[in-house]
């Protein structure tokens, strides 16, 4: 799948995108982290029991503000990224090394590139989005957004 954020286009594989979502409609509760510690998260849904971490993808990848439209829901873990659109499904035949021009962060970012219509692409690392610590820096707003759930439930049950 390719996808762009801010004009600069990336690639995922399909079978780590669980679910395709409008940004303006998640499907879930929405929760703001306004005292996120992680910058690049600032919103948290809940989703049929499951918890996912909204990322911006400009701010991620230091890429100009835009507004997105789309979120990637990913599979297998609690990450869902804003994009500003699909450009395209296709399929993808070669995963190329990362070349050394890639180096620091990016080299977490990305499993490698492919190349597709003559244009190569950085293809995404689920798993390097939101690192293991910063996934525990992010559970107690977790905790506390399902504290407020758990709360007007109660609230809503009383009356």
């Amino acid at each position: 799948m390719v996808f762009s954020i801010s004009g600069q286009l990336f690639a995922i594989s399909a079978t780590s995108v669980q679910e395709i979502r409008s940004a303006d409609n998640l499907g879930g509760v929405v929760f703001d982290l306004e005292q996120s510690v992680i910058k690049k998260v600032r919103h948290m849904v809940e989703r049929e029991g499951r918890a996912y971490y909204v990322l911006s993808g400009c701010i991620h990848f230091d890429l100009s503000a835009s507004r997105p439209a789309i979120v990637l829901i990913l599979r297998d873990l609690p990450v869902a990224v804003l994009v500003n659109r699909i450009e395209e499904m296709a399929e993808m035949t070669v995963l190329y090394s990362l070349p050394p021009s890639f180096q620091g962060l990016e080299r977490r970012w990305y499993r490698g590139v492919t190349v597709l219509a003559d244009r190569v692409l950085p293809v995404l690392e689920p798993r390097g989005l939101l690192t293991p610590v910063e996934l525990d820096l992010l559970k107690p707003a977790a905790e506390e957004c399902a504290g407020r759930m758990h709360a007007a439930g109660q609230a809503g049950t009383a009356r």
